[in-house]
């Protein structure tokens, strides 16, 4: 018998998450975000380790916000409910009027 099969078997199968999960306020600020704005796109982001699946809303102007979808097909039914493209960010990349948005407004940077 190995050491490190002698772990409970509570410590063993899905490893833990650093981040919360979605919540349905993340999605209602998604949709608040989309109906406010003009020419808002989806951008799927992968789950990973650290957080869970999200997206980033982008208006025409470069405005954004990021926030939990939970699964990809949440964050499907949000943009098919509301006719918005949804793009994945791991193949498309972020378009470049994001970036002069952040160029803009150094105040939202993250510290």
């Amino acid at each position: 018998m190995g050491w490190f099969s002698r772990r409970p078997r509570a410590a063993q199968g899905t490893p833990t998450k650093l981040d919360r999960e979605a919540t349905p306020e993340d999605l209602a600020a998604l949709e608040q975000f989309a109906t406010s704005r003009q020419g808002v796109e989806f951008y799927l982001e992968p789950e990973t380790t650290a957080t869970d699946t999200t997206v980033v809303a982008i208006a025409h102007d470069g405005e954004w916000i990021r926030r939990r979808t939970g699964t990809p097909r949440a964050a499907g039914a949000v943009a098919r409910k509301h006719t918005i493209p949804l793009y994945e960010a791991t193949k498309v990349g972020y378009p470049e009027r994001m970036r002069a948005w952040n160029r803009a407004h150094p105040e939202r940077r993250a510290r």
